[in-house]
């Protein structure tokens, strides 16, 4: 650091500094950008999104009450879709909404319907370098 007043300039001395040879910080390491392990298919993503919305409408209208009001139940697309048949979904979905007073014969078919297609979601796996691609 050097001090430098000109004479005949400003009563003010400016300060500059200067680097020493041989001190200058090492520049951070660049960070390896990560690799997407797992690509999901948007549309998917999206029917799944608007099927989630449509669930929860149907639900509000239901139990006649505020979304925030809905009894604490889980319909999970994927359990769905895992089971055989539509028999055994319908039976899996009527289970859930047990405490219901409204039929639900219709939400149940509906439901159903919208499923019809859908891919089952996958777990993301964590990414290890040794894994085969």
């Amino acid at each position: 650091m050097a001090a430098v007043g000109a004479p005949g300039s400003s009563p003010q001395p400016r300060v500059y500094f200067q680097a020493v040879s041989g001190a200058e910080e090492p520049e951070p390491p660049h960070r390896k950008q990560g690799k997407v392990t797992v690509k999901y298919d948007r549309r998917e993503l999206r029917r799944r999104l608007n099927l989630e919305e449509w669930i929860i409408e149907q639900l509000t209208v239901l139990y006649d009450c505020e979304e925030e009001s809905i009894p604490e139940l889980e319909i999970d697309v994927d359990e769905l879709l895992d089971l055989a048949s539509d028999e055994e979904r319908a039976a899996r979905v009527k289970d859930l909404l047990i405490d219901c007073y409204k039929p639900t014969d219709e939400f149940v078919k509906e439901l159903l319907s919208r499923i019809q297609g859908m891919q089952k979601f996958n777990t993301p796996q964590k990414y290890s370098p040794h894994q085969p691609k």
